[in-house]
């Protein structure tokens, strides 16, 4: 015939034509967007390494989410940053704490809100570190007797989903037979299941005062050259009573997202973490690329890749773009 009869171009001439056969869609139900809440903060705080996004008073969590559910955004993640630490993190269970308070707040008004806690102990330990200390590492099992007691003072206080994200083995069933010895067998677990020893974290530290002194995470995150390791802990995880698993950073791990959802066809969280977000920050404040769209496109990878929600600090600008 001399011209190829298949013109996969056809497909492409229009909006609509495009949008009726796209392969993967990003809702503003797949959102879920992070909220730093600071103990001692009487007002809003700028994060320099992270335009746009804010630590904020306890005053201001509940204004905060009605922002949020006007936008149609589904759920938030809360990580707190306490007024006193201590070496073995225990101020993150102890009564009237930063993430009960907020979790209280949230919960005193019904909203279409789903509310996940942090379960870590880095914000609250001196040395930022994400449990006790010894032998020049973090004590894995001294670890899970403390997030233990805060997964469970999290859900006391009406948590919805609680997220542990320390990479300590054995932390979901410590998780899960603590709720479930407390009668709290409702509260669902979204695991850090394969988080990652990355060096994307930055912003972050500043976000949530979160900086470590004496060693690296690397003996307890995971190396970045290893994907069948991530397959075990997932499957760790699952075995364990995990209802979500979580690929932590995202961008750079697509391919692990990918052998995640596709092994496994569990429920898949995807974490957009601070450092993929500041680049994209950072080089549109200099032009050299379009914010919202190198947004979309990032995000949409992780969709395409097989995650179901995405934790994203874009989360705001994404549901306003798309509504």
């Amino acid at each position: 015939m001399g011209y190829p009869v298949t013109r996969p171009r056809r497909l492409r001439r229009n909006a609509l034509l495009r949008d009726l056969t796209a392969e993967a869609t990003l809702s503003v139900k797949d959102l879920i967007y992070p909220i730093f809440i600071d103990e001692t903060a009487t007002k809003r705080a700028p994060i320099k390494s992270m335009p746009g996004v804010e630590r904020l008073p306890l005053d201001e969590v509940e204004e905060e989410a009605d922002s949020l559910e006007a936008l149609g955004i589904p759920a938030v993640l809360l990580f707190g940053i306490p007024g006193l630490k201590d070496e073995t993190g225990g101020c993150a269970h102890k009564g009237g704490n930063v993430i009960e308070a907020a979790v209280k707040r949230l919960k005193k008004k019904r909203r279409d809100l789903l509310v996940i806690t942090d379960v870590c102990l880095c914000e609250y330990t001196t040395h930022g570190h994400c449990g006790p200390i010894k032998g020049g590492t973090v004590d894995n099992d001294a670890t899970l007797d403390v997030i233990a007691k805060v997964a469970v003072n999290h859900a006391r206080a009406g948590a919805d989903i609680v997220a542990p994200s320390g990479m300590m083995d054995g932390m979901v069933h410590a998780i899960r037979s603590e709720l479930d010895f407390n009668g709290l067998k409702d509260t669902a677990i979204m695991s850090y299941a394969a988080k990652y020893a990355s060096a994307m974290y930055g912003p972050f530290r500043e976000a949530a005062d979160s900086g470590f002194t004496g060693f690296d995470r690397s003996s307890y995150q995971m190396d970045p050259r290893n994907s069948d390791e991530a397959m075990r802990e997932v499957a760790l995880d699952l075995d364990e009573g995990a209802d979500i698993v979580m690929v932590k950073p995202a961008l750079s791990y697509l391919d692990v997202v990918y052998r995640v959802k596709h092994e496994f066809r569990a429920p898949v969280a995807a974490y957009n973490v601070s450092g993929e977000y500041a680049m994209i920050k950072a080089a549109a404040a200099n032009g050299w690329l379009d914010e919202k769209k190198a947004a979309m496109e990032a995000l949409i990878s992780m969709k395409r890749a097989g995650a179901d929600m995405l934790i994203t600090y874009f989360a705001k600008d994404i549901a306003t773009l798309i509504k």
